[in-house]
């Protein structure tokens, strides 16, 4: 098939509406949650609420509050269910390429010089510019909840807009997810960062969510 810009919305379109996304109703969820790096671990409580802002208890070291709270707002706004023409009404799109690793594309309109890459139905590649910085990220694995399909592993790399060179490290992610409601709700279980320290010794930060409870 030639890929015309008609081709290249649509192959777009259906993939971003095959992620996996919370109903509008979803009311936000409370847990354990546990961090570690290296031998230091620590252990606390933690509330989502329904607008995604966090409470993280029994946790007192600033620097690690912001960080699982980060990870929390991360993964819960990604599961916003927003149409698609809500999103890319203003843009239309270009087929860059086309290879083995899937359908590469280019947006033009509101979101300008974005990028995507498609394959099997899926989006494995993610090129976009947020608050001034280009975010590049590589899906090497996806887990198919029956609903839609989450990341499961991946690299996520902040791009110089004008250098368009790397400006920080880049990270190694896994994530694994649980059911916990017959809704077909899937929440994070776990997620696992690895990346090279400044002496380009591996180190992993690890996040652990358990005993996860809807909230109302």
């Amino acid at each position: 098939m030639i890929l015309t810009e008609t081709n290249c919305k649509e192959l777009f379109q259906k993939a971003y509406e095959n992620r996996y996304t919370w109903n509008n109703d979803f009311t936000g969820y409370k847990g354990k949650c546990i961090f570690s790096k290296n031998n230091d671990i620590h252990e606390g409580k933690f509330v989502l609420w329904k607008d995604f802002k966090t409470e993280i208890q029994n946790i007192y070291d600033q620097e690690i509050v912001k960080s699982i709270s980060s990870q929390l707002f991360e993964v819960s706004i990604h599961r916003v269910k927003r149409k698609f023409t809500e999103i890319h009404s203003k843009n239309n799109f270009k087929l860059i390429k086309d290879s083995d690793s899937g359908v590469e594309i280019i947006v033009s309109g509101k979101c300008e010089g974005d990028k995507y890459r498609v394959k099997d139905n899926c989006i494995n590649m993610v090129y976009r510019k947020i608050h001034g910085v280009i975010i590049e990220i590589f899906v090497e694995e996806f887990f198919d909840t029956g609903s839609g399909v989450l990341s499961k592993r991946y690299t996520s790399q902040q791009i110089d807009p004008n250098t368009f060179k790397p400006s920080n490290l880049k990270l190694e992610y896994e994530d694994r997810f649980i059911n916990i409601s017959s809704k077909n709700i899937w929440l994070l279980n776990s997620r696992f960062i690895k990346y090279l320290n400044k002496n380009q010794e591996e180190e992993i930060q690890k996040f652990v969510f358990e005993d996860l409870v809807l909230l109302g």
